[in-house]
């Protein structure tokens, strides 16, 4: 990259500007592709053809990062959605569902996004692998929903696992215990990419196996390769032939994300010509989801605008609950049909995220990403729902582990409710201290989780531990400064309190 600007100040001062610009491009392209075809050299086989296939994609991608000239977006040209581009859920739902649901459910697919990896929540291999309800896993919460749809209406609905290379083997592994279930599984693979050196702009691999240092030379594009690796997969294909025409796509650790009947119908019913080829659940954003991504009008299309393609200078006006009032939930209903079209005539367009990284020995890269929902402008009749904030239950942090393993939510049949004995819909806002980071270490301090139907927001600072049956209601702050501890006694009832300083229970 500093190679590139300094080339660029060069240019300038010889006056030939643009020219010079796409020199650089042109000499960095054909460097990449050099490196890329000596990496390609470094393995045979079918390694090698599955590698070919992702370069390609990496390629295209390489090629628009070098064409960017500034931000994607015009901020002057932004406008509100028109009213009916966004439906209230409501709307949907009061349509009814018809007699034949089973006839809407044998047309979808379930397609779960699964590259991620826990380490942010301190564990070892996939992420939907953690124990999240009662011993289920996120993946067990997932196939027992999927059975209860199959068994209840007599359908096939399958599900399909995207993986990365990160989490494809131990998934893999443990979808044995599926077998017996009523629910077909399949998987197919993200694509690999090439970690880029910042300042070179080139692969940080000089291989490409994943062993020792080299395997931090890779990562997983991002969701938005969803559609050119289910493509090349070939699995697209196949489940149209078998009569699937929707996929519904969310985040595995998103624990709301379950099959909504009425949505499913709203899709299928419509007339042929007018059918919605994308349909991106929102919800009402609060000040907790001031980052997420909102839709827009640009350039006469719906689009998901995201924080990163925002202007430094208008990032405040993004954050504001009031001028964006919804974000993206990453709940999609995609067409089947419209993906392999898209696909097919290469028009699949999505903004590049250049996310910066930094390796262990220290050397700075950046990876080229795309998110899956930024297709929504591709798409024919793309419409959004706004749904209600229960269909949003990420659990990405201790926090949110928390709320969904206490008694304000009920599961049934791999879903989890909202308790009846809560009086107001809204979750408490929970923050919990570095010492529960990891989930080994928050398990070891709650000898049971508390009850917290009646909490609003919970703090917790330090060094601290519950007992059991310890109760929590209103506001609750808990601070255990440094060197000291403080233990939650058994049955304790703490109801819009402060406690500080150091409190230890003593065996006798």
């Amino acid at each position: 990259m500093a190679l590139y600007v300094e080339g660029l100040s060069k240019g300038v001062a010889n006056g030939g500007m643009a020219q010079f610009q796409e020199m650089m491009r042109q000499q960095l392209e054909s460097s990449m592709h050099d490196e890329l075809e000596k990496l390609l050299d470094t393995t045979t086989g079918a390694e090698r053809e599955v590698s070919k296939k992702d370069f390609e994609g990496f390629k295209n991608l390489f090629h628009r990062f070098l064409q960017v000239k500034g931000p994607s977006v015009e901020w002057i040209k932004i406008q509100r959605p028109p009213e009916d581009s966004i439906q209230p859920y409501d709307k949907i739902a009061a349509r009814g569902l018809p007699d034949n649901v089973a006839n809407s459910l044998n047309k979808l697919v379930v397609v779960k996004l699964n590259g991620g990896l826990g380490t942010s929540m301190g564990c070892k291999g996939p992420k939907s692998l953690i124990s999240v309800r009662n011993e289920n896993t996120f993946l067990d919460l997932t196939v027992q929903q999927i059975e209860h749809l199959n068994k209840t209406y007599n359908t096939d609905v399958p599900l399909v696992l995207m993986n990365s290379f990160n989490t494809d083997e131990d998934t893999k592994k443990i979808l044995q215990k599926y077998t017996h279930h009523r629910v077909k599984i399949h998987t197919f693979n993200q694509s690999r990419y090439p970690r880029v050196n910042k300042e070179s702009l080139l692969p940080v691999s000089t291989n490409l196996s994943m062993n020792g240092q080299n395997a931090e030379g890779w990562y997983p594009p991002g969701h938005g390769d969803i559609y050119a690796s289910f493509y090349n997969s070939g699995l697209l294909d196949q489940l149209i032939e078998q009569g699937k025409e929707y996929i519904f796509v969310s985040n595995i650790d998103n624990l709301g994300a379950t099959v909504d009947l009425h949505i499913l119908h709203h899709l299928v019913s419509q007339p042929n010509g007018k059918r919605c080829e994308f349909v991106m659940e929102v919800t009402d954003k609060t000040r907790a989801d001031v980052k997420g991504g909102t839709l827009i009008q640009y350039e006469g299309k719906l689009r998901l605008l995201e924080i990163a393609q925002v202007p430094k200078a208008h990032v405040d006006e993004f954050k504001s609950v009031s001028k964006f009032k919804i974000f993206n939930t990453n709940n999609l209903w995609i067409s089947l049909p419209a993906i392999k079209r898209l696909q097919e005539q290469n028009a699949m367009d999505m903004e590049i995220i250049v996310n910066p990284k930094t390796l262990d020995g220290g050397q700075n890269v950046i990876q080229l990403e795309t998110a899956v929902g930024a297709a929504i402008k591709c798409f024919d009749n793309a419409l959004g729902i706004n749904v209600p904030r229960s269909r949003f239950l990420p659990v990405k942090t201790t926090s949110d582990l928390l709320l969904v393993m206490s008694n304000l939510y009920s599961l049934e049949a791999g879903s989890l409710t909202m308790s009846p004995k809560r009086e107001f819909p809204t979750t408490p806002h929970v923050k919990l201290g570095s010492s529960f980071t990891k989930v080994q270490e928050y398990l070891i301090r709650f000898e049971s989780i508390p009850d917290m139907l009646e909490l609003d927001h919970l703090t917790v600072s330090g060094d601290v531990t519950f007992g059991k049956n310890v109760s929590l209601k209103g506001t609750v702050i808990i601070i255990a400064n440094h060197g000291d501890r403080i233990d939650i006694p058994a049955g304790s009832m703490l109801e819009n309190k402060i406690v500080s300083g150091n409190l230890r229970i003593l065996d006798h």
